[in-house]
């Protein structure tokens, strides 16, 4: 991974949970990184992690291509890590993934590394898998040697999941959604790495896609359980019956509710890499496990915050 030539990637979403990581192993390469963000002050926290003009940050909305084809001008790497959980699923994650695309084989990127999802199938009755599905047929229409990574559930510092479970485990007993639907969780500095190997080494990587997961296949109701233990809580784990959570989905516009309908329909299928697909040991790199780093953010739930005595 050198970079003699010091290129700029260019990175849309790049002030999310997934894109400082990436960033911050890109800093590590010499490589210069332009962070493409609909909000630049979300992007501010990335600029301790590089040198003076290592970084910079331009606005752009992946719904407008004029700012999408400004964003990438001059890029040599493109990284899409736009999504949403709700919301406009086609103009982000197929309308924009095109765009990022068309712009990127515009300015004669020589890559393109879009972030899909485990599930993603434009036939898929979900709005999420639908349209993450349809934006893979775009990048690949506009952009055939792209690198298309498609992760599993990922965990790590900022994350909504294991933050929010170890918050919740502070209840004596918590109800689990789709308690036997499988995952292969995936720590984010293992994905953040294959990102960044993808972007800046095209030859080996290009036109290729990659089912990205962790070393273990984990149930919701694990997940719940290894959350909770790294915030040093047993809460009385309950599994919600199907019935139940298709209940609760249809109240899932309301502020605050647990799971959308588009969620629920989501979780109607394991959420696991393909059989004999790439995955991340085409990479490299040695997965890291959930139970192995999780205390090290989920501490501070602990009774005593993080530095209390842990069991042993």
């Amino acid at each position: 991974m050198i970079n003699p030539d010091n290129r700029i990637v260019t990175i849309f979403g790049g002030g999310g949970f997934i894109g400082r990581y990436v960033s911050e192993i890109l800093f590590n390469e010499d490589v210069r990184v332009r962070v493409a963000a609909r909000n630049p002050r979300c992007a501010h926290s990335i600029q301790p992690l590089g040198r003076v003009g290592q970084w910079g940050v331009v606005r752009a909305d992946v719904t407008d291509p004029a700012s999408v084809r400004a964003a990438v001008e001059a890029s040599s790497a493109v990284i899409n890590l736009t999504g949403v959980l709700k919301g406009k699923f086609d103009a982000i994650h197929s309308q924009g993934a095109r765009a990022i695309a068309e712009a990127a084989h515009e300015v004669g990127a020589t890559s393109l590394v879009h972030i899909s999802a485990l599930g993603a199938d434009p036939k898929s009755d979900s709005n999420y898998g639908r349209s993450k599905g349809e934006g893979e047929i775009a990048v690949r229409s506009a952009f055939p040697t792209a690198t298309i990574i498609r992760p599993s559930i990922v965990f790590g510092p900022e994350d909504d999941l294991t933050n929010r479970l170890a918050g919740l485990a502070r209840l004596p007993m918590l109800p689990v959604i789709a308690a036997e639907r499988q995952f292969q969780p995936v720590y984010v500095k293992d994905l953040a790495k294959a990102i960044a190997m993808a972007a800046l080494d095209p030859q080996t990587h290009g036109g290729k896609t990659y089912d990205i997961g962790g070393p273990q296949v984990m149930t919701m109701e694990q997940l719940f359980a290894t959350a909770a233990r790294a915030a040093g809580r047993e809460p009385n784990l309950i599994a919600l019956p199907d019935f139940a959570s298709a209940f609760l989905a249809w109240f899932g516009f309301l502020p605050g509710a647990p799971i959308t309908r588009d969620q629920w329909k989501m979780l109607q299928s394991d959420n696991l890499p393909a059989e004999r697909a790439k995955g991340i040991a085409a990479f490299g790199i040695k997965p890291t496990a959930l139970e192995a780093v999780a205390p090290q953010w989920l501490g501070r739930h602990r009774q005593g915050g993080r530095f209390a005595n842990q069991p042993v």
